[in-house]
């Protein structure tokens, strides 16, 4: 099931150099991609919380009264309640700021190391939640959200390099993962602090926001106490320090193959002077094919419409402010579980069948919402009880697979896939291209709702069809292939090989 008719997996090369590598799964290198993972629960935070604080009314009447006044004016479009610019604004500017912020965060992740990009993201996080937690005024609010996404450019360039370079080949999948469960983690936390100051009048939003300052403080102390990464130190001329690194992450001092692999590695980066320029090269077209295509898709499943506008789409649906947050609370939480099954899943199944079940599951979710709402809501029908539990239901299992498939692979393959001399430049595209695309949704969301109505969910099926399709076709499976001998996976591909130039 793995390779699929039309795309045999290339278990080859896996026998060809992993089992070269020695070592262990040590307690040290656990320790180090749990703190790392860290860095994605800022992602997570903002997510979550941006709907649920979108949705108090102390909030939307300092700041966006016109959406306040029509969120009370029981004759308004049931769809069309929310329809603000400035509120969608408020959401997506932190995403074209963090666009902006991946690009500037290569060249400082490659020359400066992992650890330098991670640092600068904590910091500048720390900055945006105490602007957002005093705002005055929407200039204030807005330059927050701005520092926030500059965090989060920062860390989503850096923090998934980071964990994917120092796992072992086996549990690579796994521990890459940790950056999903954390972001998750950090979804599930705001809906639980959203639920808990929407009871404090008037200032329960103020902390909401700031308290993203936490999990930026552990961030900050990520990039200040671990260590880089041995493929880092290699890269910028340090092997001696980073086989010590390598040595003391494996647990053996017989790393002599997983060594070597990254000094080759790093000779051919460091005679790479452009690697924006190299990234665009016909042999590393496979690559880049899916540093565009798996987060654009990871985003157009729909879900972080689902995630930030919960409790306001739950709201649109006839569910009370309470019951809209606790609703939100629950696909919040069943996201963090089946984030977790997937990290069981993904290094014993592979990546392709858990994205092309995962796909399979969300489409028929998406249809089966679209349907109860085209025929039981509208301008002047409410859910009853016993459907509104069902569209609940059946968005949590929404969530559920994506939260084992394209939640968690759409960051894990993009990071694993890339040879070290375009390692850097190409998580800065995967992340661009990510948090582009998160914009576009965030800032037109709540228009497309109010123009599709139930339609909403049939446009984000029709863009899940594709991506399986594309996966089926295009994605060859990864598990268990050392990241440095990646490269060889796409001259096994039925469609890649005929793709790359001849071998020189």
């Amino acid at each position: 099931m793995a390779g699929g008719g039309a795309a045999p997996a290339p278990t080859g090369v896996s026998i060809e150099r992993a089992q070269l590598y020695k070592g262990r799964v040590t307690p040290y290198v656990v320790t180090t991609c749990l703190i790392a993972a860290v860095g994605g629960s800022i992602f997570g935070y903002d997510i979550g919380i941006s709907g649920g604080v979108t949705s108090m009314d102390p909030f939307l009447e300092k700041f966006f009264p016109v959406v306040y006044r029509k969120k009370n004016n029981k004759s308004q479009n049931n769809y069309c309640k929310y329809d603000n610019q400035g509120l969608s604004a408020f959401t997506s500017s932190l995403y074209l700021a963090g666009l902006v912020a991946s690009l500037a965060a290569s060249p400082v992740t490659r020359h400066r190391g992992r650890r330098t990009s991670i640092l600068c993201g904590g910091l500048s996080f720390i900055a945006g939640a105490t602007l957002n937690a005093s705002a005055q005024n929407l200039a204030m609010l807005l330059l927050g959200r701005i520092l926030l996404g500059v965090g989060i450019g920062f860390g989503n360039q850096a923090v998934p390099l980071y964990l994917s370079e120092m796992a072992p080949a086996h549990l690579r999948g796994g521990l890459n993962m940790m950056f999903q469960l954390a972001t998750t983690l950090g979804i599930f936390s705001a809906n639980m602090i959203n639920f808990a100051t929407e009871k404090i009048h008037p200032w329960g939003w103020r902390l909401s926001l700031g308290l993203a300052a936490f999990p930026a403080l552990l961030m900050t102390a990520a990039g200040l106490f671990l260590p880089e990464t041995p493929n880092s130190l290699i890269e910028r001329g340090n092997p001696e320090r980073g086989l010590a690194v390598l040595q003391r992450i494996r647990g053996t001092h017989g790393v002599d193959a997983e060594f070597q692999d990254m000094v080759d590695a790093s000779e051919l980066a460091n005679s790479i002077q452009h690697p924006y320029r190299n990234i665009f090269e016909k042999r590393n077209r496979p690559q880049l094919v899916l540093a565009v295509f798996m987060p654009a898709f990871q985003i157009l499943t729909g879900i972080n419409s689902v995630l930030f506008y919960a409790p306001v789409l739950f709201q649109s649906m006839g569910f009370g402010g309470n019951a809209s947050l606790y609703s939100s609370m629950v696909t919040g939480a069943v996201l963090v579980l089946s984030t977790v099954v997937s990290i069981v899943a993904v290094d014993r199944l592979g990546r392709r069948p858990l994205l092309i079940a995962g796909g399979i599951q969300m489409i028929v979710c998406q249809a089966i919402v679209a349907l109860i709402l085209g025929l039981k809501f509208g301008d002047d029908k409410q859910l009853s009880k016993p459907f509104s539990i069902t569209v609940v239901v059946i968005i949590c299992l929404f969530v559920a697979a994506f939260g084992w498939s394209w939640g968690p692979l759409g960051w894990t393959v993009p990071s694993e896939i890339f040879p070290l001399e375009t390692r850097s430049a190409g998580q800065s595209i995967t992340v661009a291209v990510n948090l582009f695309f998160t914009f576009a949704i965030a800032q037109s969301f709540l228009s497309l709702l109010c123009s599709f109505k139930f339609g909403i969910f049939l446009f984000f099926a029709g863009w899940i069809l594709i991506m399986t399709v594309f996966v089926f076709f295009f994605l060859p499976e990864t598990k268990g292939v050392p990241i440095e001998e990646m490269v060889l996976i796409w001259r096994k591909h039925w469609f890649w090989k005929k793709v790359l130039p001849p071998v020189a």
